[in-house]
């Protein structure tokens, strides 16, 4: 079996090159290759990473096509040659660890999808910061209750699928960081093959955060409402396939 590993990046000049050599050091995964996308960077990560695809054989760097995160995430999609596919962000606040562990479940047990939790037993959060905290924990148990889901941590990018699965996922709609909800809710209410497990995450130590809840809460709201309307037409469809089979 095979990864591919995406990382998105805006503007990432402080923490890039460590986060792709933390990978390096530490995946267990023999097969894999990391793909940077760039989404319009206007400091010198470009330059980073042209010298990084440069010198390490199996890093690939691709431009985004249109700007934004769901951008970013889809081109992504597009270029991974690899089976299986995990989003890393390039902030070091994911643990290559967790990574090693994903793939091993994936693999192990023939899933579709890993969703990670930063808030179950077994997992560590480390200087989230207040606000945030409380709002992505409000905002996750809703959208948890409405889907009936055991899963709460639908918004945390860093998981890893199936390349088929995110293929049949398609189309992505959403344009910024609210593809990492669409993503999870999607694979959820089609009823793929998921488990859940314990992560670890810390807060970015360097850089600026690219997620601002004023500018993406409606995007957000977007994305809910969009996977919830999914979610019951393909219950509807089911329902009226039993009938029909029961003719």
């Amino acid at each position: 079996m095979s990864l591919s590993i995406i990382i998105p990046c805006r503007n990432e000049e402080n923490g890039l090159e460590k986060t792709v050599n933390e990978i390096i050091k530490n995946i267990k995964v023999n097969e894999y290759e990391i793909l940077i996308i760039d989404d319009f960077s206007s400091d010198l990560t470009p330059e980073i990473t042209k010298r990084l695809s440069e010198k390490i054989n199996n890093l690939k760097y691709f431009k985004n096509n249109s700007k934004g995160l769901g951008g970013a995430i889809n081109k992504g999609i597009n270029e991974a040659s690899k089976k299986n596919i995990c989003f890393f962000m390039a902030d070091m606040s994911d643990d290559v660890n967790d990574l090693n562990k994903y793939y091993e479940i994936l693999i192990k047990d023939n899933l579709d999808a890993v969703l990670g939790s930063r808030f179950i037993s077994g997992s560590k959060v480390f200087d989230y910061p207040k606000s945030k905290l409380i709002l992505n924990r409000v905002f996750n148990y809703f959208v948890k209750i409405i889907f009936f889901s055991n899963y709460n941590d639908f918004t945390n990018a860093f998981k890893i699928y199936k390349l088929e699965c995110l293929k049949d996922l398609k189309p992505l709609v959403s344009e910024n960081f609210n593809i990492f909800l669409e993503m999870p809710l999607k694979v959820i209410s089609r009823n793929y093959e998921y488990k859940i497990t314990p992560i670890n995450w810390t807060n970015r130590k360097d850089g600026e955060a690219k997620f601002k809840i004023k500018e993406l809460s409606s995007k957000y709201i977007f994305t809910l409402i969009y996977c919830f309307i999914e979610k019951h037409l393909l219950s509807k469809k089911k329902i009226n396939k039993e009938n029909l089979n029961h003719l």
